[in-house]
């Protein structure tokens, strides 16, 4: 990371783009002291982030990564998901009463009882990020949480951040390299050899295609679909709407049928 300097509000939901090895993990592990940097300063809430203060930030950060199976401790899922709010020694009822909202906010409260191993891939991020609710943090930061999750799978986290950040006002952090999922953010960066080289709103980065490219990034799906029509001829705006998308073809197509 070098010439790094990023301000992230609270309730915002930011996405964070880049290759393979343009520093996106470094930030998120920097973001609740799973690293602690040599030089410069990171505040979480308006407080300096330290060695001493760790523990304090990890409840109020909390990271989501991308295998689940590498962040489940129990084979029972309300037993894992009451594992951090345990581990910080919170009252028997209080943990029984976070597990029950924890589950909830991610849609799988009729699962408390269920065997984790016989759930999904979608399923089992879902009660890894349940477990990190039940801690009640005010920023969520997943690291590549839907990498390694089929298109359904990936739906569900999404749904669920996006829930998260409009209905609890949780901070989400999206650290992705699924394109179609930053259009959910409000803002974007784009990382490349550990530095912000674009920033804004995703639409806005999403327009400025051939310097993504440079980037080795690519549009998102309805971004490339748009350009294909284009070169085979159909007048239709860059759009990430697909509504929008779906009235030009219509209407292009009826042109050429009445011509």
């Amino acid at each position: 990371m070098k010439n790094f300097n990023l301000e992230v509000g609270e309730g915002e939901f930011l996405a964070v783009l880049g290759h393979n090895g343009s520093g996106k993990s470094t930030l998120a592990r920097l973001m609740n002291g799973l690293l602690l940097p040599d030089a410069g300063t990171i505040e979480v809430f308006g407080a300096p982030l330290t060695a001493k203060n760790l523990y304090d930030v990890r409840r109020q950060v909390g990271v989501v990564f991308q295998n689940p199976d590498n962040q489940t401790v129990s084979s029972i899922v309300e037993d894992d998901v009451a594992f951090g709010a345990e581990n910080v020694g919170l009252p028997r009822e209080e943990i029984g009463e976070r597990i029950s909202f924890a589950l909830k906010a991610v849609g799988m409260e009729g699962y408390r009882q269920a065997t984790i191993s016989r759930l999904s891939g979608g399923q089992k991020q879902r009660v890894a990020i349940a477990g990190v609710l039940a801690l009640k943090p005010k920023v969520l930061v997943l690291d590549e949480s839907t990498a390694m999750l089929d298109p359904r799978g990936r739906r569900e986290i999404m749904d669920v951040a996006a829930r998260l950040n409009r209905e609890e006002n949780i901070t989400v952090v999206l650290i992705t390299h699924f394109m179609e999922e930053a259009l959910l953010a409000s803002r974007a960066i784009v990382m490349n050899r550990g530095e912000i080289v674009m920033e804004g709103a995703p639409a806005d980065i999403f327009e400025r295609h051939e310097e993504l490219l440079t980037y080795n990034l690519t549009l998102p799906r309805i971004g490339e679909i748009c350009k294909r029509l284009q070169k085979g001829g159909l007048n239709v705006p860059d759009t990430l709407d697909v509504d929008l998308l779906a009235d030009a073809i219509e209407r292009e197509l009826s042109v050429k049928r009445s011509s």
